[in-house]
């Protein structure tokens, strides 16, 4: 997604444009898997003033307009976020020593790609896994 698509995707998912709007999404966009915190850092280092409960409150207007995903992951210290794409099926990679992430396609097909013995009535929107690794860097240290 460019930069001038972002006030389109905003406004198409319903939400209004505002600077703090845009800088998060843009933020996210150049750093995918990115915590509240790490977007707020990265605002700053940009010299604006975003306040960190404002970057949680944008990330959870995001995400409920389904236009970021919230990765939850085992062993980080926080939720995860990242832009969602459209037609996305992807899961994550993740180091169990420093914690990198990366996208993995789904080996299976389209969402929800996986589906339990019993749906217990459900109908299953997705399925997510997550892959634990060590990744090369880390493998090299040891």
């Amino acid at each position: 997604m460019s930069t001038t698509a972002t006030p389109e995707r905003l406004r198409a998912a319903g939400l209004r444009v505002t600077l703090q709007r845009v800088a998060v999404l843009e933020a996210l966009q150049t750093r995918p898997h990115a915590s509240a915190e790490t977007v707020h850092s990265l605002l700053r280092e940009h010299r604006s003033s975003v306040a960190l409960p404002t970057v949680h409150g944008i990330l959870g207007d995001l995400t409920g307009a389904g236009i970021v995903r919230r990765v939850s992951l085992p062993d980080a210290g926080s939720a995860l976020y990242e832009v969602q794409q459209e037609f996305d099926n992807h899961h994550h990679l993740q180091c169990v020593d420093c914690g990198r992430v990366e996208d993995v396609a789904c080996a299976v097909g389209s969402a929800p790609c996986l589906h339990p013995d019993q749906d217990h009535g459900m109908r299953i929107l997705e399925a997510t896994v997550t892959y634990r690794a060590i990744c090369s860097d880390c493998e090299r240290k040891k």
